[in-house]
Order: structure tokens, then sequence, then C-alpha cells
């Protein structure tokens, strides 16, 4: 299997120079070879080895080389491919960074493709969303993930709760019942404002939003903080830090020890949990995040990848054959399943039935949102002046102050980035 890892760099620039895109030494005049940067550990060998086999059985004049690439220090890295002479055909991209590449002008529009091809209509807002900048579709949906309540089944079952809570009231119902004498209800650090986010949304508020082609702060928004206020009311029913992030200490290392109730994390968040207190193995499971009413999950934060191709690319038709290849059907079904990941629409779902978590996952996406679709909003994350107003908000301060205060340095980081 032709995959390469880049680590560094240093690797990173060289690898496309010397990996090249364009013909292949001593092939055919009609071979071509296709590359296409991936991010490490977004797909298994096995996956990608079944890809690689399959589409070049199908596609007798392509090769496919893929190039591993490290999350860190990514950014840069595709920025500088793109403005460069020899930029890979596909590379996979996260969904919220599709906005700072499409400012380049240096993406292929992909619309026609997403309509005629995709079914573009028809994949989770929280993917797609992100990938249209200024009505065009860059960015192609390629998986999900999101967060949903992880819960030890023994201490629900000990304070007698047998149905899972469907509604906000009913959780905090059985959160205060969970929350006792030697045992959190709920670990929710102060400032894990992806999940505030999500509350946010519900309410019908927003992070930012757009207007006269400027984007202004909107964390005061009446709707914006009534979000807040529910943020608080879970927080408080267990001891996680007002001051820090579910980072600081993992908050799996937390829930190990075994006398937490609940989480709000991905999945994923499971296996090192059980590797933290094997004990706990069997015994951890899933809801997706309850909403306002029972008819709907929580919003939720979207995460995962797009799939974009470079304008310059020098194999973009090819390139773009790759993409819809991997974001159809047949193959968004393969990564699910092999990866427990949220395929690219919600009619797909069913294809991780039995697998508790997944699924959980699933049900939640349907209602999954992305952060605000600017180019500047990595600014946003970089100061972060989001986590700055919870844990003021969570240690007395006044939730409208604080909220303005907030918003203005969120106004200022997408004026000027």
């Amino acid at each position: 299997m032709k995959i390469r890892i880049l680590a560094g760099a240093v690797a990173l620039v060289s690898s496309v120079t010397l990996s090249g895109c364009g013909y292949l030494p001593g092939s055919d005049a009609d071979s071509s070879k296709v590359t296409v940067w991936l991010m490490k550990g977004s797909a298994s060998e096995s996956f990608l080895d079944r890809f690689e086999e399959s589409y070049e059985a199908e596609h007798p004049s392509v090769e496919l080389e893929i190039v591993l690439q490290e999350w860190g220090g990514i950014g840069p890295k595709v920025l500088k491919a793109l403005e460069g002479s020899d930029a890979p055909d596909v590379i996979e991209v996260g969904n919220t960074q599709v906005a700072q590449y499409a400012e380049s002008g240096e993406l292929r529009d992909l619309t026609l493709e997403s309509i005629r091809d995709l079914g573009g209509e028809d994949w989770l807002p929280g993917l797609a969303e992100p990938g249209k900048v200024n009505g065009a579709q860059y960015g192609i949906p390629w998986y999900a993930a999101n967060r949903v309540v992880i819960y030890n089944k023994d201490l629900f079952a000990q304070a007698g709760i047998t149905e899972l809570p469907e509604t906000r009231e009913e959780w905090v119902e059985i959160t205060e019942r969970l929350n006792t004498t030697g045992q959190q209800g709920i670990y929710l650090a102060g400032q894990n404002w992806y999940v505030l986010a999500g509350f946010i949304w519900d309410e019908g508020g927003e992070l930012a939003e757009e207007g006269g082609g400027e984007w202004e702060g909107t964390l005061d928004s009446p709707a914006a903080l009534r979000g807040m206020d529910f943020y608080k009311t879970l927080q408080a029913l267990g001891d996680g830090p007002k001051d820090a992030d579910e980072q600081t200490p993992p908050e799996t290392d937390v829930f190990a020890e075994g006398d937490v109730a609940q989480i709000i994390s991905v999945p994923g968040s499971a296996a090192l949990i059980e590797q933290q207190n094997p004990e706990l193995k069997g015994k951890l499971g899933y809801f997706p995040i309850p909403g306002k009413t029972a008819k709907t999950p929580g919003a939720v934060f979207t995460g995962g990848s797009d799939l974009i191709v470079p304008e310059g690319a020098e194999q973009r038709g090819e390139g773009i054959e790759v993409v819809k290849a991997l974001a159809g059907e047949k193959w968004q079904t393969e990564l699910a399943r092999a990866m427990s990941y949220v395929p690219n629409k919600p009619a797909l779902a069913s294809v991780v039935d039995g697998q508790e978590g997944t699924s959980a996952m699933a049900e939640g996406a349907t209602e999954g949102r992305a952060t605000p679709n600017s180019p500047f909003w990595p600014a946003v994350e970089a100061d972060n002046p989001i986590k700055v107003y919870m844990t003021a908000v969570l240690e007395g301060g006044d939730p409208a102050e604080e909220a303005r205060k907030a918003s203005d340095r969120i106004t200022s980081k997408l004026i000027t980035g």
C-alpha cells in the first residue's frame, strides 16, 4: 500500500514536491498519480487498503498515493500547498477550517458535484454548512463526530433510574438525584465551551452572527444568556472546576474513578475510561444530549472532516472523482462501520445500528451545528474569550456584563483576525 506518513514541517514541504502529482515515471501516458492528503488517525490502515485496492481496480489508469498528515500545524501546511505549484489533488480538512482555506481563492467550487452526484441537500448540516462559503460548496462532507452523554449504568441503577432522559427538564431531575454525598451527578468542567454552544443554539442564539458582511459576537443576546444559565444549572450538579476545561484534568480520568454518573464527551472516550478502570468495562451507557422537548435531541457541535480539491491541482478532475467515491454511500458505510463515525447523511445512520455509542452520536448529529463560518474564527478559538466568560459567570460575575465583554472580544477578532 502506497501510504506515506509525514511528521514535522520539513517533511511537509518536501513531501508534495517529491511525491508530486501528474504522470507516473515509466508508466503509460494515460496513467496518472492522484495524491491524497488524509489526516493520521482519520481512517484505519485496513480501510485505506480496501479503498485503494478497490478504487484502482475500478480506475486502472489511476494510481493513488495517500499521504498521512498530522493535525498539529496543519493549517499553515495546507495554505502553503494551496499557494504552491505542486498542490495535492485532494485534502482532508477539519469541517470548520474550510472558510479559512476558501479565503485563499485556491479551492475548487464543488457545488455542481454536490448537487448532481452526491445528494448534498441531504448532508448533515454540521458538515455541509461550514463547507459552503458565499453560496459555493468547497468542502464535501466526509465523516462526523459529536458529543453524547456517557453514563455509569451501575450508578443509574442504584439511583432507581430505569428510563433515560429525553428532555432537559428530565435530565436535570435525574442528575439532581445522582448528585449525592460522595458522588457527582455529572462532571462538567467550567470551560467546556463546545457544550455551551449547543445549549445556546437550543435557545435560538449564536456565538456570533454576520450582518452586512461583518461579523459580531452575540454571547450577550437574550437567547445566548439563557443557554449559559442552563449550563450553570447543570454544571453545579457536580464538582467540575469552574476555571478549567475538560482536559484539565482529563474528564475521562475523573469519570474512571467510578464516582461520577455522567460526562459529556464523544463515545470514543469510553475506551480511555475503561483503560484507566477495567472494572467499568460493560458498565458504560450512552444517550444523546437531551433537547428542550422530547421531539428532538439537543443541538451539538459537529466535529469531523470535509474533503477539498485545490484549484491548482494537476489531477484536479481525477481528484474530484476520488472525493465522490469517498463521500458516496458505499465508502461512507465502510468508514462509519470501521471507525465508529457518523456518516455524512442521516439516511445512512442505520449502518451503525448495534454500536450503542455511535448510534447515540448519530441521533444527536441530526441537530448538529458548526462554529461561525468566518475565516477568522480560528483566531477567536486561539484567544478564546468564551472560556474566560464562562468562568466569570460560574464564579458569580454578572452574566450580561461578562457576556458583553466577551462578545466585544469576539467581534474584534472576527474583524482583525
